[in-house]
């Protein structure tokens, strides 16, 4: 067992707050190589006001940024990056396989593929229940915060 962290833990090291924190706790992990992650899906979510009335689902594209957050907790636990911020540089060949609707727990996974100074790539999977709901390869800078 590597990278374990609560919700505090992740508020140090990412910006993100409510309602976008959407990892609930590192579960394991190597700084700069992967990270995996754990977010419990509720029916208080913000977003279940609009997506959709009488047919919650969480929308695919804050599965993509629970994924990009795991990401990131795994590229800034780097000690030479610390205090920075990772941004989004894109999004490719993302796919949705299942729905995750209240009560999931949703199991994320980011590992690096390929980094060249602060860019880099990395694959990214969302699972439910040991069934695949969303995978996406992610592209990324690390910046500084000002």
């Amino acid at each position: 067992m590597g990278l374990t962290l609560n919700s505090n833990e992740i508020e140090e090291i990412l910006p993100h707050r409510y309602p976008f924190a959407l990892v609930d706790r590192i579960v394991d992990g190597e700084p700069g190589v992967w990270a995996r992650g754990i977010k419990c899906v509720s029916v208080n979510e913000q977003f279940f006001c609009g997506h959709f009335p009488g047919r919650h689902m969480m929308p695919g594209v804050l599965i993509l940024e629970a994924l990009a957050q795991v990401g990131a907790v795994a590229a800034l636990s780097l000690p030479e990056n610390a205090g920075k911020l990772a941004v989004f540089g894109g999004i490719r060949n993302a796919r949705f396989k299942r729905q995750v609707v209240p009560g999931d727990v949703l199991e994320l996974e980011c590992r690096m593929v390929k980094c060249k100074g602060p860019v880099g790539v990395a694959e990214a999977k969302a699972t439910v229940e040991g069934q695949t709901a969303a995978v996406a390869e992610l592209t990324f800078a690390i910046t500084d915060k000002k």
